[in-house]
C-alpha cells in the first residue's frame, strides 16, 4: 500500500469521526436561529387576551448577548411606572456617586470642656440616611460622654440644610400613609431630636433641652459621624421596594452637586442628564420623584430597558445593581411569584404596585443562556392578580423558549 493511499485512508477515517459534531453543529444553528421566532409566537398568543382591551401594556425584551430587541409590544406608549421607578434612581445613583459612597450623620459640639461641663453648644447635621437607628443614636449619647461631658451650658441644634423643607414628594397621595422626607432620621421616623434630646438627659444635664434650627459654624468640631454605604441602603430599596430609602436616594444624587438645600427637582436633573447621555429625550417623560410613588411620572417600557441595557455594560453598576433585584421564587417582592417554574431563580426584577398600576422590570436568562433585560408596564389594572398572572407567563415564556 503506498504512502498516498494510507494518507488518503487518515483523511477518510478523519472526516467520519467529524461527521457527527458537523451536524450537532447545524442542529444548534437552527436552533439558535429558532428560538427568537418562538418567543414572539408566544408572547404574541400571551397578549391576545380581552384583558388587554381594558389595559395599557408596554412590554419590551432586549437580548443582551446578541444585542437585539426579540420582542416589542407598545414600547414608546408613556405610562406610570411605579416602583421600576426606583431602577432609574438606583442606577443613576450608582452611576453619579458610585459604590463607596456613605450616608452621613455627624454630631458636633462648639465650645470648650471644663470640669466636664460643655460651655457650648450641640449640633446634629442631617445627611438624610433613612437607616439611623437607635444603635446609632446609642454612638452618639457615648461619645459626649466619652469626652467626659456630664453637663452642657448651651443650646442643642438641628441642622437640616442637607434638603429642601419639603416633607412629601410631589404628586404624593394625600391619603397614603407616606414618610416625612426629613435630613434627620431614626428608625425611619421623624423623631431623631426628641429622641436624641430624650437619651441625653438620660445621662447628662441639659441647661435648655429645647431643640433650635442652625447650621452648624465652622467652629464646631465632629465629635462621632455615622455612615452608612450606599450599597446597604440599595439592597433594602430595591429587595423591598423600601419608596424612603429610594427618596432619600434621590437626595443623595442631587447632594452630589455640591449644593445644600438641594431639592427633588436637583437630582431628577442628574437623572435626565443620563437618560439624554444614553441616547433617549429625556423630555419626552416626566419624572417625579425617586421612588415611584408620584401619580406624576410618565415613562416607557423602552425607557427602562434602555437603562437596564446601559447598567449591564458598566460593571462598576451591574455587579451591585444586579443582586439588589428581588429574584423570583427567592426573596424580596419576588419571593412567593413564580415558584417551581422556569423563572424560578432565572429573574431578578424590580416589582412596581400602584392603585391601577402592575410593573416588572429587570433580567432573566433564556433556556440558551442568552442574558435578556425587560421592561413591562401595565396600567388601569383594578386586579393585580390578573397583572401579575401576565407578567408571570411573560417571564416563563422568556426562560423555557
Amino acid at each position: 500500500m503506498t504512502r498516498d493511499v494510507i494518507y488518503r485512508i487518515l483523511v477518510s477515517i478523519c472526516l467520519v469521526a467529524m461527521l457527527p459534531t458537523i451536524v450537532l453543529a447545524q442542529d444548534d444553528s437552527e436552533k439558535m436561529l429558532s428560538w427568537p421566532q418562538n418567543i414572539v409566537d408566544e408572547l404574541t398568543k400571551t397578549l391576545d387576551n380581552s384583558y388587554f382591551r381594558k389595559t395599557q401594556i408596554g412590554l419590551i425584551v432586549y437580548d443582551l448577548t446578541a444585542d437585539s430587541v426579540l420582542y416589542a409590544h407598545n414600547e414608546k406608549q408613556l405610562l406610570r411606572p411605579a416602583s421600576t421607578m426606583k431602577l432609574l434612581t438606583s442606577i443613576t445613583a450608582l452611576d453619579r456617586l458610585g459604590s463607596d459612597y456613605c450616608y452621613a450623620t455627624t454630631l458636633a459640639i462648639d465650645g470648650d470642656t471644663l470640669n466636664h461641663v460643655l460651655r457650648g453648644d450641640i449640633y446634629c447635621r442631617g445627611g438624610f440616611d433613612p437607616s439611623f437607628s437607635e444603635k446609632d443614636m446609642n454612638a452618639f449619647v457615648d461619645g459626649l460622654k466619652s469626652l467626659g461631658i456630664d453637663s452642657v451650658a448651651g443650646r442643642i441644634y438641628e441642622d437640616l440644610t442637607f434638603k429642601d423643607d419639603k416633607k412629601f414628594g410631589s404628586g404624593w397621595c394625600w391619603d397614603d400613609n407616606n414618610y416625612t422626607l426629613t435630613p434627620l432620621l431614626i428608625n425611619k421616623k421623624d423623631a431623631f431630636m426628641s429622641t436624641f434630646t430624650r437619651k441625653l438627659k438620660q445621662q447628662i444635664r441639659l441647661a435648655n433641652d429645647t431643640v433650635c434650627r442652625a447650621t452648624v459654624p465652622a467652629t464646631a468640631r465632629a465629635i462621632a459621624t455615622c455612615r452608612h454605604s450606599i450599597l446597604t441602603i440599595l439592597n433594602e430599596m430595591m429587595k423591598e421596594s423600601d419608596n424612603l430609602y429610594a427618596e432619600s436616594m434621590l437626595y443623595q444624587i442631587a447632594a452630589s452637586s455640591g449644593k445644600k438645600n438641594v431639592s427633588a427637582s436637583d437630582g431628577l436633573a442628574i437623572v435626565k442628564n443620563l437618560v439624554n447621555s444614553i441616547g433617549m429625550d429625556a423630555d419626552t417623560y416626566n419624572f417625579a420623584d425617586g421612588s415611584g410613588l408620584s401619580l406624576y411620572n410618565y415613562v416607557s417600557a423602552e425607557l427602562e430597558c434602555a437603562m437596564l441595557r446601559y447598567a449591564y455594560h458598566k460593571d462598576e453598576i451591574f455587579r451591585y445593581l444586579y443582586p439588589s433585584l428581588p429574584v423570583a421564587g427567592r426573596d424580596g417582592t419576588l419571593a412567593k411569584r413564580m415558584k417551581n417554574t422556569s423563572a424560578d431563580g432565572c429573574v431578578h426584577a424590580k416589582t412596581g404596585t400602584l392603585k391601577g398600576v402592575s410593573s416588572l422590570a429587570g433580567y432573566c436568562q433564556a433556556y440558551n443562556g442568552h442574558q435578556l433585560c425587560f421592561a413591562i408596564i401595565d396600567q388601569g389594572v383594578m386586579k393585580q392578580s390578573e397583572a401579575k398572572m401576565f407578567q408571570n407567563r411573560i417571564c416563563q415564556i422568556l426562560c423555557s423558549i
